[in-house]
């Protein structure tokens, strides 16, 4: 084959690749566990309103996702809509190159500004994806062995601690499904969680990046006090318990309180002779306002490197659109729209929880901004002293004093 011949047979070849990715989107995900509901009612639903665009979910196992994402897209082998974990990973990828902004997506003006910042640049100038789905925290509780204890869902921890002393007098029942085997839920769901009435939400996590707080300060103390009181009302052996065995604990009706976020409603729905609630996490007395970890937990940009990036577009602006919100609010049962529009929650666990955005301030999961950028990581950092703290092995006050002294190292408003 001649040079001109080669050259014009590779020319034809790159215009079929262009044909062929024409109509044609793929997302990358680590949602592994919801390609059911994306394959038979999220996407259907878009492809009937663009029947020519045709959509495929890729999900990789969540552990994984960060390194694939990465790797896929330095070697231009990722999808075109690439589904992004809040704040510093998805911002590393923006700053890589990877990832367009999307400042002027077309549903973009559906998202309030405290929605946009997990996936915008510190200085609020560039947005890179389109919020989606948020995760609340709270307790469940079975309603079964609240109703024969004659309990009611707690409002402050008195009234928590209560409960658990008549649950755990009945010598049957564990109190707290809760366990420090795999530690990450000492810190995401544990600390971050009940600890927000105390430093009081953003005004809190703020006054932290701004040096004007320390993680040694009685507010961030008093959280890690109050985890420690929780191990007398966990499992024999909790140390040992992993995140899956407190989810069968709870499950079977061996445990009566849970601490959990929403993202564990479908787990739990499955079995239809479970009968659970939610309660948020308890104030310190009554009469104080409450606040949540509502947290902005799922955004979708486009890959940089897309070859669709039209249609990409079309499926983005949709992700604005009130359908859509209605569509995963519901069908992803625990995921919460991030967007204005209006939606009737239909699941009854899932409305008591986005309830509690109108009773209650919402603030995000506290060092998931910025503050694990560092060496040593926050994040490794409060899962180690969180669990520790639980098992009764470190005070609260040198659990505090660890963190606030790897802050230091690298953070400068920290140390002032």
């Amino acid at each position: 084959m001649t040079h001109t011949y080669r050259m014009a047979a590779i020319a034809v070849g790159l215009l079929g690749a262009t044909v062929a990715n024409a109509g044609n989107l793929i997302i990358e995900s680590w949602r592994v566990d919801d390609k059911a509901q994306w394959e038979e009612i999220i996407l259907p639903a878009f492809e009937k309103a663009h029947p020519n665009i045709k959509v495929k979910f890729s999900p990789t196992s969540p552990p994984e996702y960060n390194s694939a994402i990465n790797a896929k897209l330095s070697a231009g082998t990722a999808g075109d809509l690439i589904t992004c974990r809040p704040f510093d990973v998805s911002l590393d990828l923006f700053k890589k190159g990877h990832l367009d902004a999307v400042d002027s997506a077309a549903g973009m003006k559906n998202f309030p500004a405290s929605a946009k910042v997990a996936w915008q640049t510190d200085d609020g100038k560039s947005t890179y994806c389109m919020p989606m789905a948020s995760v609340i925290h709270g307790f469940f509780y079975n309603k079964k062995i609240f109703a024969d204890l004659g309990l009611k869902a707690p409002n402050t921890e008195a009234e928590f601690f209560a409960a658990l002393d008549k649950i755990k007098a009945t010598n049957k029942i564990t109190p707290l499904a809760l366990g420090t085997a795999d530690q990450w839920e000492t810190n995401q769901i544990v600390f971050t969680s009940i600890g927000a009435n105390r430093w009081k939400g953003e005004e809190g996590r703020q006054a932290l990046l701004m040096g004007k707080k320390k993680f040694t300060d009685p507010e961030f103390v008093s959280t890690f006090e109050t985890m420690a009181k929780w191990a007398p009302y966990m499992s024999k052996g909790y140390q040992a318990q992993t995140y899956g065995d407190s989810q069968n604990l709870f499950a079977s009706g061996r445990a009566a309180i849970y601490p959990t976020g929403s993202w564990d409603i479908s787990f739990f729905e499955k079995d239809p002779s479970l009968s659970f609630g939610a309660f948020k996490p308890p104030v310190q007395k009554a009469g104080d306002t409450c606040y949540i970890s509502d947290h902005t937990d799922m955004g979708m940009g486009i890959n940089a490197k897309s070859k669709n990036k039209a249609d990409a577009k079309v499926f983005l602006e949709w992700l604005g659109s009130k359908e859509f919100a209605d569509i995963y609010t519901n069908k992803n049962t625990g995921f919460f729209s991030l967007s204005n529009h209006a939606v009737d929650v239909k699941n009854p666990v899932a409305k008591e929880m986005i309830s509690w955005r109108k009773q209650c301030k919402s603030t995000i999961r506290l060092n998931a901004q910025i503050m694990s950028r560092g060496t040593p990581s926050m994040e490794n950092e409060l899962w180690n002293v969180g669990s520790q703290v639980m098992n009764l092995k470190m005070a609260p006050k040198d659990a505090a004093n660890q963190i606030h002294t790897g802050f230091v190292k690298w953070y400068k408003p920290a140390s002032q």
